[in-house]
């Protein structure tokens, strides 16, 4: 099975609202980056246990470990949690600046270092969320 197969089969497996409301970022998210590479994570480590909920990635980033070590990974992330939706944007140093520039603007959503969750589309300001994912990907492009 083949990414895009994948990220349609995870889409699918959702309660209805929440399926919706992914279909729609995931479409969101794909006119943000057009042609971004397309990941599919299933949560699974290489033991097959559940390490982590299944995530869907948009674009390219090399995440930097302090040993040294990279690994190539998804700038962008969405994720489908037990109260909502979980949306990832990865490689922004300042960890208070989503909450900060974002935060009070987005609506009904919880701001982190570098996740944006919220319990249904509704209740979010999609524009800013698109600003925040448009910031994510110009700011991981310069580093």
């Amino acid at each position: 099975m083949n990414v895009e197969e994948q990220i349609k089969e995870y889409i699918a497996s959702q309660p209805e609202t929440k399926r919706i409301d992914m279909q729609e970022l995931h479409n969101l998210i794909l006119q943000v980056l057009p042609g971004c590479k397309l990941w599919f994570d299933n949560g699974k480590n290489s033991e097959n246990k559940t390490v982590s909920n299944p995530n869907i990635g948009y674009g390219f980033y090399i995440i930097k470990y302090a040993d040294g070590k990279t690994r190539d990974f998804f700038q962008i992330g969405l994720s489908a949690n037990t109260t909502g939706i979980s949306v990832y944007i990865l490689g922004i140093k300042d960890k208070t600046y989503l909450a900060q520039t974002f935060g009070k603007q987005l609506g009904k959503a919880s701001v982190t270092g570098y996740c944006i969750k919220f319990k249904t589309l509704k209740d979010i300001n999609v524009d800013i969320l698109k600003a925040a994912i448009r910031y994510g990907v110009e700011v991981t492009n310069e580093n």
